[in-house]
């Protein structure tokens, strides 16, 4: 491949804010790409492909570089160790910063033999994960050091799975169905789609099928009155009106007023009528609720550890302690929404984490609090090494009294 300086500096740029300004990558990524409109698609893929794939991989290409722990004073010898990773050599010219190709193949398979380094995760995170799901954390790590898929959800308020599918392939966007998952389409290619006319007019969301899950998981019929108490900007909100075909009332809630603001934005594109946003400003908002939902959804904050394929500088950005403040932040949240239930109703909780102390161990511990108030129906993992979509947990939960 020629190399271009142009889009060489624009990757070291945008790795610069990330690791060294601590800004999120696909904020960086989108300003980046904004300052040059005369990049064509294929430059504008190769800049954020090659960003995400550096952070992705950040451990080891500090390795390789003998610089693990300070890649961000090493920015051109990083991306010069990806670029071999990539293509098998240096890339030529000033690129190649004093850089052994030699040495990097024999730093590889030292690499290869550690496992952290490997898969670029932090030893903390590599022995949290490994003591909670054992053998099983080796293949999750390799599937989430690969790139996600584009998966999206058709807009039943608008249109159907099938014709979504037709409409797309004349702008030149081919995908695929998930037999899995009846309202989402897998891209063959990835493209950028929010230029799309079918996204401007709220035909699709971009939504992993994973995610997906979690909606139908709810039992949702039409009238019922739905609370989305954890709703963030509303990617479950939407699909939950969606399957409630905007009959009935969904009451959306974050503690966030520029997430809700979002959602009312998305909403109005979608066509979804019956939203509600709530802003939560206290223990009250909550309690003005008490027994009033027939149907209520617990999209708990978590460690995020199952989404780690598109948020690859959450590696980096999480710390062990977070994890142990937001399983409390969990039970918290289990405690008291879960007062927002009518007897009888349903509840989902869910996360988009792979570890059993953020799943089925706080759905264990609540049900022990609730002595038969409430009873688990059906829980459900989607695990990136065997579903291939990101990593979810999602317990169905009746009230009993």
């Amino acid at each position: 491949m020629k190399l271009h300086k142009i889009l060489a500096d624009a990757v070291v740029l945008s790795l610069k804010a990330i690791f060294t300004e601590n800004k999120y990558a696909d904020k960086v990524i989108e300003k980046v790409l904004k300052s040059n409109r005369k990049w064509g698609s294929r430059d504008r893929g190769f800049i954020a492909e090659s960003v995400y794939d550096i952070v992705r991989n950040k451990r080891l290409l500090g390795f390789l570089c003998n610089a693990e722990g300070k890649e961000e004073t090493h920015l051109w010898e990083i991306f010069g160790a990806w670029f071999f990773l990539k293509y098998g050599k240096i890339p030529e010219g000033a690129f190649s910063r004093n850089m052994d190709q030699n040495e990097l193949t024999v730093r590889l398979k030292n690499a290869e033999k550690q496992r952290a380094v490997l898969y670029s995760v932090p030893d903390w995170m590599d022995s949290r994960c490994r003591s909670e799901l054992g053998d099983g954390w080796n293949e999750e790590l390799k599937a989430l050091n690969q790139p996600a898929p584009v998966i999206i959800r058709a807009n039943t308020l608008k249109t159907s799975t099938a014709k979504l599918q037709a409409l797309l392939a004349k702008e030149g966007i081919a995908t695929e169905t998930l037999s899995d998952t009846p309202d989402a389409l897998r891209l063959k290619e990835r493209k950028n789609l929010f230029g799309s006319p079918l996204f401007k007019d709220g035909c699709f969301e971009i939504q992993d099928a994973g995610s997906q899950w979690i909606a139908r998981m709810l039992d949702i019929g039409t009238g019922q009155r739905v609370i989305d108490a954890c709703a963030g900007a509303g990617g479950k909100s939407l699909h939950i009106a969606a399957m409630m075909q905007n009959k009935g009332h969904l009451i959306a809630m974050d503690i966030e007023d520029w997430k809700l603001n979002e959602l009312k934005k998305r909403a109005r594109r979608a066509g979804a009528h019956n939203i509600e946003t709530r802003l939560i400003e206290g223990t009250k908002t909550i309690k003005r609720l008490s027994e009033t939902a027939d149907r209520l959804l617990l999209d708990v904050p978590c460690s995020g550890l199952g989404v780690l394929r598109r948020n690859p500088d959450a590696k980096w950005k999480i710390q062990p302690d977070f994890l142990d403040k937001v399983c409390q932040t969990q039970r918290e949240i289990l405690m008291s929404y879960s007062g927002m239930l009518k007897k009888g109703g349903k509840m989902v909780y869910a996360t988009c984490s792979i570890l059993p102390s953020e799943n089925e161990n706080q759905v264990k511990w609540f049900l022990e609090q609730q002595k038969g108030g409430f009873e688990l129906l059906e829980e459900k993992h989607c695990r990136p090494s065997t579903e291939g979509y990101d990593g979810f947990y999602m317990a169905l939960l009746k009230k009993n009294q």
